[in-house]
Formats: C-alpha cells, sequence, structure tokens
C-alpha cells in the first residue's frame, strides 16, 4: 500500500494552465481553447504528463479508450500497478503480479436485507490464476484493444505474458515467455480430464479446460497445474458451461466440442452497423478476426447477450461464419448467454421505431385544453431556460427545458414564445460555442494528451475523470438541432454545426479515421450500452445511471443529422438509439426475466458491470430511482412505451417501494405512466396542478406531453416508418400515424403497412385517428425577427389563465376551521403517544369542517403552520389532511406530510407544504358535495409538548368556491 500511495497523486499542479494563454482554434464561426483552463484528468501520476502511460508501444494509435468495461487497465485511479476486476462476462478478470485471475461467477449474491434488497451481483471470486513460473510483475500494462477486446501485458524482465480477454469470450489467450504455464487453481481443484495437451479440471465452482499446443503435457501439484508448453509459448484456457448436475463425461463431451477452436487466437473484433431505411432495421454485424495457431478453423466460441440473441438474424449458423448454435448457455450479470460454437461472426437485426421532436398537438390545439395549454405556456413566456445554470450538465437542463417550450409552442403557432426560447437557446450554445483568449467559463477545452474536449465549468467528475460526456453533451446536441430547423444557417459549418460535431466526436466518435478522440469513448459496441465512470475503477467494474441520458444523446445524433442532412451521423444516431433501446428493455427493465427473484424488483436505477442496484449516486428515493431512467422527458423517448403493460407495473412497483404516490418528480414519473396509461397520468396531474416541478421540465410540458397522450394511447412497435422522425399510436385498436419534417425540403413518409404521409417543412402532420397538423417556420426565415406577421400573441392570445380556486382556513382550538383566526392564540400538542396518535387536544389538535361543498380547483393542498417546541429537544410534528367527498364517513383522499423537527429555541418556526414535502397519500382528489374536511396535527416524536400559533397558522385547500350547509 505504501508504494500504491507514493505514486497516488492529485494533478491539480501538474495541470495548472499555462502562463501565456493559446490562440482559441476555430471550428467555423466558433471555437475552442487548448489551454487548460480547469482540472484534467486524475490518476495514478503518470497519467499526468502522458495518458498512455501504462500502454505499450504495440497499441493501437490514437487517443486512449475511456469509459470502458477496461478502462481500469489503462486509465489507473486507484490501484497503480494492476487494475480493478474486469467483468467481461461471462468471465471476469483481475490482474495480479503473478499473472490474471479469472472468474465464472454463477450465482448472484443479494445485498440488503429481507424486503429490502438493493443490490444483486456476480461479484469477481477467483477461480484461478494463470501465469508464467515466477512472474513478478510490478505493472500491468495494455499492449491492444479492439471493439470489444483488451489485451493486458506482464513482464518483469525475465519472463512477460499476454492475454486477450472480451466480452462473450469463454475462452481465454495467452501468450508467454521466460517459463513454464502456470495455472494456480482453488483449494477444491480436481482433474477430470488428462489427455496429453489438454486438461480439464474443476476449481472454485466451475470447470475449466486449460489448452496447451500439440505435445505438450501437464503435471499437477496440489492446486497447481504446470506445462512447458512445448516451447512454443501459447496457451487457451476456456471456461465451460456445464452445470453441478453434469459427470466428468458430460464435462469431457463440452471440452470436445470447444477443442476444434480452442487453438484460434482472436486478433481482433469489429461491429459494421447500417440502417436499412426502408424497414426501419439496425444490421449490426459483429466479427472476429482471427489465427489459427493449430488446424485449419477460423471460428471461436462466442457467448451472446440478450439484447443480440434476441434479433440474432435467421438461426445460428445461417451466415457466412455464423457458428452452431450450441445446446449449453453460459450465467452472467445480464442473465442467460446463449452460445455459438465455430463463428468467425454474427448478424443482428435490430427495429428501430422513430423519434419526434415532440408528441402532436392533437389534444392540445382547441378548446379548453388549448387554453389551458396557453395559459402554461405564458408563464414561460419570459424565461424558457429558466435555470440558473453554470456547468455543462445543468446548462444541459435548461437547455432541454427551452427545447421542450420551443417545441410545442410553435406546434400551437406561438411563435412569440417560441422565438424567445430560441433566442435563449442561441445565445446559450453560440456562447459556449466560443472561445477568447484567456477565457476559463463556459467554453470548451480540447486536452491532447487524453484526446477528450472538456466543457468548464466541469459537472460530475466530466473533467476529473471523463465522466457522463454523453449526458451533458446529449442535452447540448438536441438543442443545437432543434435550432438547426428554425435557423438552419447557424448549424452549418461556417458557423457553428463543427462545434456540435466536436461534441458528438468526444463523446462517441463513429469516424474510425479521427484519432484525436477514442472510437465510440462512452458506448460499449458489444455490452449494447454506454458507460457513464471514465475510469470505470471500481469493484464492481464500469457503470451507468441514466440510461435515458444516454438515449438523449442517441437522439440528439438522429435529429442533428436528419436537420443538417448529414447521413452518416443520423445513421450513427439510430444505431446507438435502436441497440441502447434493446439493451435498456433487457438490463434496466428486466425484459428478459434474469433479475434474481429475491432482489424484489423488476427495475433497476444503476447498471454495474458485475449486476445491478435499486439505487442511484444521489438518492435512495424509489421514485428518483425509478425516475433517473426516464429522464429527460422528450419525443425522442418513446423507446420508454414500447411495454406499456411494462411501464404501468414499473409505475406501481415505484409507488408501492414508496409508500405511495411520487412526492418529488411527480412531472417525471406521471409523463413515464403517460407511456403505458395516458389517461391514469391526466388524472393524476390534474388531481395536483400545483406538484413541485423537477429542474429541466415545465408545466407546460408536461400538460401538453400527458394530455396527447392521453389522447393518442400507446406507442405501436407494430408499424415503422421510412423515415426515422415519425412514430405510430395506437388507442382501442385505432392507429395516429405521426411524421415530422425537421428539414428544408418537403417530405413523404411511408410506413410499413402502406399509410403514408406528405408533410411540408417544419411541419408534424398526423392521420389516422387524429388528423392534425401543426408548427413550423418557413425554410430560411429568421425565427427570432421581432416583424414576424405570424406571431399571434397580440390581441387574441387567450393569455387568461382558468379559474383554478382554493379557499384559505385558520386552524382553531375549539376543533373548527374557520375563515378567521379564533379567540384562542395557541394550542398545545402533547408529547409523542404512537405514530398515528392524535388523541384529545392536549396530546393533538384536530379540525373538521362538514357538510361542504365546492369545486375541486385543480391546485394542491398547501399550508403554513408555526410550530414552537420551547426549550425541548427532538420534537417532531406532522400534519394530516383528510377528504371525505361525499360526506358518507369514509375518506376519498388522505395526505400525510413529512413531519417538521422543531429545534430548542424559543420562538415560532414555519413548518410548511413547501419546506416538508408529501410523505404519503391515498386516493384521488375531485368535488366536494356535501363532504368533509378533516385536518390533525400532533407530535410523532419526542417526549415533550409543543406549540402551535393559532393566529397564523394556515390550511388552503383546493376548492372554491365553498358552500357550507
Amino acid at each position: 500500500m505504501a508504494v500504491l500511495t507514493a505514486v497516488v497523486v492529485a494533478l491539480s499542479t501538474a495541470s495548472a494552465a499555462p502562463a501565456v494563454a493559446a490562440e482559441p482554434t476555430p471550428v467555423g464561426a466558433g471555437s475552442y481553447t487548448t489551454d487548460q483552463v480547469g482540472p484534467a484528468p486524475e490518476g495514478c501520476a503518470p497519467l499526468a504528463t502522458d495518458a498512455r502511460a501504462f500502454i505499450t508501444d504495440s497499441a493501437p494509435e490514437g487517443a486512449v479508450p475511456t469509459n470502458d468495461w477496461w478502462s481500469s487497465l489503462s486509465f489507473k485511479k486507484f490501484d497503480c500497478s494492476m487494475s480493478e476486476p474486469l467483468h467481461a462476462h461471462p468471465v471476469s478478470y483481475k490482474p495480479s503480479p503473478e499473472g490474471l485471475g479469472l472468474s465464472y461467477t454463477q450465482q448472484p449474491t443479494l445485498y440488503g436485507t429481507p424486503g429490502g434488497i438493493g443490490e444483486f451481483h456476480y461479484p469477481y471470486s477467483e477461480d484461478l490464476v494463470v501465469g508464467v513460473a515466477g512472474l513478478n510483475a510490478s505493472v500491468a500494462e495494455v499492449a491492444d484493444w479492439s471493439d470489444w477486446t483488451v489485451t493486458p501485458s506482464w513482464s518483469d524482465g525475465a519472463r512477460s505474458m499476454t492475454a486477450t480477454i472480451g466480452h462473450g469470450l469463454p475462452v481465454t489467450w495467452f501468450e508467454m515467455t521466460g517459463g513454464d504455464a502456470r495455472l494456480t487453481g482453488a483449494s477444491d481443484l480436481r482433474v477430470w480430464l488428462r489427455d496429453g495437451a489438454r486438461i480439464g479440471f474443476s476449481t472454485g465452482g466451475a470447470d475449466y479446460v486449460a489448452f496447451a499446443p500439440t505435445g505438450s503435457s501437464w503435471s499437477t501439484s496440489g492446486s497447481v497445474l504446470s506445462s512447458n508448453l512445448s516451447g512454443k509459448g501459447y496457451l487457451s484456457v476456456a471456461v465451460l458451461p456445464t452445470t453441478p448436475d453434469d459427470d466428468d463425461a458430460a464435462r469431457t463431451a463440452q471440452a470436445d466440442s470447444y477443442t476444434p477452436y480452442a487453438y484460434v487466437e482472436v486478433t481482433g473484433t469489429r461491429a459494421d452497423y447500417e440502417y436499412d431505411e426502408a424497414t426501419s432495421i439496425v444490421r449490426t454485424t459483429y466479427s472476429f478476426e482471427t489465427e489459427a495457431h493449430e488446424g485449419t478453423n477460423a471460428g471461436t466460441i462466442a457467448a451472446l447477450y440478450p439484447h443480440q440473441d434476441v434479433y440474432l438474424e435467421g438461426s445460428a449458423g445461417d451466415g457466412p461464419g455464423g457458428g452452431a448454435a450450441s445446446d449449453r448457455d453460459y450465467e452472467s450479470a445480464r442473465g442467460t448467454m446463449n452460445t455459438l460454437i465455430g463463428a468467425t461472426s454474427f448478424t443482428t437485426e435490430t427495429p428501430f421505431t422513430g423519434v419526434l421532436p415532440e408528441v402532436p398537438a392533437v389534444a392540445t390545439a382547441e378548446g379548453e385544453a388549448n387554453a389551458r395549454l396557453d395559459a402554461l405556456l405564458d408563464a414561460e413566456a419570459d424565461d424558457p431556460m429558466s435555470i440558473d445554470a453554470t456547468d455543462t450538465y445543468w446548462t444541459g437542463k435548461a437547455l432541454g427545458r427551452a427545447v421542450r417550450i420551443a417545441e410545442i409552442a410553435d406546434q400551437l403557432d406561438r411563435t412569440s414564445v417560441r422565438d424567445t426560447a430560441l433566442e435563449q437557446i442561441e445565445a446559450t450554445l453560440t456562447d459556449w460555442f466560443t472561445a477568447s483568449p484567456g477565457e476559463t467559463e463556459q467554453l470548451f477545452a480540447y486536452n491532447e494528451n487524453w484526446g477528450t474536449l472538456v466543457g468548464f465549468p466541469a459537472g460530475y467528475g466530466s473533467d476529473k475523470e471523463l465522466n457522463d460526456h454523453h449526458f451533458h453533451y446529449g442535452y447540448f446536441i438536441v438543442a443545437a438541432a432543434t435550432l438547426a430547423r428554425f435557423d438552419p444557417e447557424w448549424a452549418t459549418d461556417q458557423e457553428f454545426g463543427g462545434m456540435v460535431d466536436e461534441l458528438i466526436a468526444d463523446a462517441n466518435n463513429f469516424d474510425r479515421t479521427d484519432l484525436r478522440y477514442p472510437y465510440l469513448r462512452d458506448f460499449d459496441i458489444y455490452a449494447g450500452h454506454d458507460w457513464a465512470a471514465g475510469h470505470g475503477a471500481f469493484v464492481n467494474g464500469n457503470n451507468q445511471e441514466s440510461s435515458s441520458e444516454g438515449q438523449n444523446f442517441a437522439n440528439g445524433l438522429i435529429q442533428w443529422g436528419v436537420a443538417t442532412g448529414d447521413d452518416a451521423t443520423r445513421d450513427a444516431g439510430i444505431y446507438l438509439y435502436a441497440t441502447q433501446t434493446a439493451a435498456i428493455q433487457q438490463y434496466w427493465f428486466d425484459g428478459s426475466g434474469a433479475m434474481p427473484d429475491a432482489f424484489g424488483h423488476s427495475t433497476v436505477g444503476m447498471i454495474w458491470g458485475s449486476g445491478g442496484a435499486y439505487a442511484t449516486w444521489f438518492s435512495g428515493e424509489a421514485e428518483m430511482i425509478q425516475g433517473i431512467n426516464t429522464l429527460p422527458i422528450t419525443g425522442g423517448h418513446l423507446y420508454l412505451g414500447l411495454r406499456p403493460d411494462d411501464v404501468v407495473a414499473n409505475y406501481d412497483e415505484m409507488v408501492a417501494a414508496n409508500n405511495g404516490g411520487p412526492t418529488v418528480w411527480q412531472d417525471i414519473l406521471w409523463s413515464y405512466l403517460a407511456l403505458g396509461n395516458g389517461q391514469r397520468a391526466l388524472a393524476a396531474l390534474d388531481a395536483d396542478r400545483e406538484y413541485p416541478v423537477e429542474e429541466g421540465e415545465s408545466r407546460a410540458h408536461t400538460y401538453h406531453w400527458i394530455a396527447n397522450l392521453a389522447g393518442l394511447g400507446t406507442v405501436d412497435p407494430a408499424v415503422t416508418a421510412d423515415s426515422p422522425v415519425a412514430a405510430v399510436f395506437t388507442k382501442n385498436g385505432a392507429r395516429t400515424y405521426v411524421a415530422s419534417n425537421i428539414t428544408q425540403s418537403p417530405l413523404t413518409v411511408g410506413f410499413s403497412d402502406g399509410t403514408s404521409l406528405t408533410v411540408p417543412v417544419g411541419k408534424t402532420v398526423t392521420s389516422g385517428a387524429h388528423t392534425w397538423s401543426g408548427g413550423g417556420a418557413a425554410s430560411g426565415t429568421d425565427p427570432t425577427d421581432p416583424t414576424d406577421p405570424t406571431d399571434p400573441t397580440d390581441p387574441t392570445d387567450p393569455t387568461d389563465p382558468p379559474v383554478r380556486a382554493a379557499t384559505t382556513f385558520y386552524l382553531t382550538a375549539d376543533g373548527a376551521l374557520a375563515t378567521e383566526p379564533g379567540s384562542a392564540t395557541t394550542a398545545v400538542l402533547g408529547a409523542r403517544s404512537g405514530p398515528d396518535a392524535v388523541g384529545d387536544p392536549s396530546t393533538g389538535l384536530t379540525a373538521t369542517l362538514e357538510h361542504v361543498t365546492g369545486e375541486f380547483g385543480g391546485l394542491r393542498t398547501a399550508f403554513d403552520l408555526g410550530v414552537d417546541a420551547e426549550a425541548n429537544v427532538g420534537n417532531g410534528t406532522r400534519l394530516r389532511v383528510s377528504y371525505d367527498l361525499s360526506g358518507d364517513g369514509s375518506f376519498d383522499r388522505v395526505e400525510s406530510y413529512r413531519y417538521f423537527a422543531t429545534d430548542p429555541v424559543p420562538g415560532f418556526e414555519r413548518y410548511t407544504s413547501v419546506n416538508q414535502a408529501l410523505e404519503s397519500s391515498e386516493g384521488t382528489l375531485g368535488d366536494l358535495r356535501d363532504g368533509t374536511i378533516q385536518v390533525e396535527i400532533w407530535n410523532v416524536v419526542g417526549n415533550a409538548p409543543s406549540l402551535v400559533n393559532l393566529e397564523d397558522s394556515v390550511l388552503e385547500v383546493p376548492f372554491g368556491p365553498l358552500t357550507v350547509s
């Protein structure tokens, strides 16, 4: 540890900004700086000046890959000699000075308590170590990599070894010099096959076969196996897909089936994709470059992830090099991995189901719904971005908020609101996309050492750890795509389009010839999804939380490519989007049912290399754990609704885990629910129109999204389009076809069932169950022109908001709710006597209003109470409000608020619905008809009384005008 500590340093000193600022690098009218204006990536000391410090000269040229499953090998963060466990699936690996450890964990380990399981993992549990006798390397380096393999390298001067490992490769290839091959197993090692060059053995609960060159032999000493490899210096070790029920004969039969391919080295891997526009299919071919060291076979053993297997082209063996399907499969953290034997390639055909700039205004374009949405847009008219943003993430969130407002305002011809949003978007992007000499904030800086473009101020480790670039930059790219269709000149290479392309290249460079950035930095080509951590230096491997923000990036590429006529960018976005859609449904939403039964959840907040967690980095709240994989809510996230029943089940799971409906992120979760049941989501929104707004959302967009999905129904993946910016919805058996034209030319969109739509420039058009069209500025017009004659905001614009009535009452000591304060100035709450004990006035205060009639106004309950525990310590006061809407003696809606912890300083404190959110609720609100309102306040913690100030303690109920009979 002392040695490791000595070489781990913070790089703040080494990365100090140069004394003389370099001239910014121009990109069209934009620019980025090459000065180190903020923190550089931090890790073990040599990385400060050389990101390739742990990479050998034989490795590929260009920027070092980060954000991968194997990144802790090269981006050494905590272990400056080796790495953290590398979870490749089905095998996990761990380098050590003596060689490479292998682990095939077949049963999950669950973490938490009964009824509160939070994580499941298939942890690294070492079965054996493969090395060279006497090897004692001080560091493991990277000698090579390809699309989903990596080659660690060891040397101590006298002995050396390399190992090629990768996703889906149950056979590990080794090359050695300087000594005999040495395999050290666990204490339970048992040999069951000894056949010259082959030796089969069980260790650590798994079955392995080591294949030495022909003519070799193996010797055993306890749990150590050795071979001189006939002086040829190569070896392969295969883990077998056997089970504990297999006998040695079955193990041997499995070894026999692998033997013809055991001497085939995988020297490289590559995935090539194409988007078939006519069928809306992404066809991806996964190829293995191989070298046969014995025999003439070219194929290898390939284990497929579920998201690949479900879309595997034809049946195994049909395509060239497809191999034969094995009757055995492997267990993994992602579920069962089916196996191809003798494959040189395989192809998947993954459907792409389309994106939209925004759902169409089929319900909110006219009538009462239009008036309601207009009023909500009025509230956003002056400042659509709203958020006081600084770093790249929160600036992105603010841009995303403005984009949603611009899109729905455009659909409704609210051009003034739209143009204000576009002005803010353009000003913000232009500022960030322009660097000035000596500037240090709101700009992008290229770090040549790491081959990365970092925005400063950075956030969440996007600078020091290269985390989350796809999350942050996706918002910028989506905003640029929206701006591009209204102001195409801004998006040209001569203006700011080149800077958008730089952000795309940093996060997921799809041009293999561009060596300034790694190829597909954030995207794991074989695993099918992004990784968030730059270094991935965790015992559980790399991780990703917000899969939906990863999809926001892919959606941005699609819409930017379509809007600018860049098919390569469009197709890269579609490849990322379709592949991740398949992976997200399988792994975040348990489409294959692979999550352990004892886990108790059908969704996760985070995927780890070794498993999954019902958790986030920032909150333990169920609504945030599940909500983080649904935001931002955009037309690019329709994939979330491909399984409507699962949407409803996931929402109900959240409600159960939360002990009630959401109390934060209601807008996000209701919008997600709308993809499964729009009417239910709309009812929840109507019952609580004054919910707290998530930072990247607006009330206008939430209402627009939910109300229109309630009309459209659910996404229909059975029908696809020959345009990527189109979708189909179904409700009660009737389909609505939707297509948006974000190009500068008229467009005809064909759907797979023969339906077609002609879509003018800038318009969104629907047909079928709903016929509607809206939106669009003419090609080449300036959307910010104040003389735009189409702006309808004068004087016919419906700016008066609908009436949303509420009535305020005071609490009184005699148990009544009154419109004026009563004669008593205070009430006493007794010491805690139980969590739900209100009791008599000496214990708690109950105030009731009966025989009351009034219209539900769509707001939410609000309160502002003065509470004082005087000098008493540890008291906590709770409020509960109950509504019996019909006066039948049973409460239709019960709201319990989080308790308020009072301080021991005399003087009343404010217990409000703002500082203490709703903790749980049951039922829904509606009109009061001879009903009852009941308010209860009592101490739920503490052993002393508290006072309530009755002079200014008020309750606002969402009804009015009220009459009492």
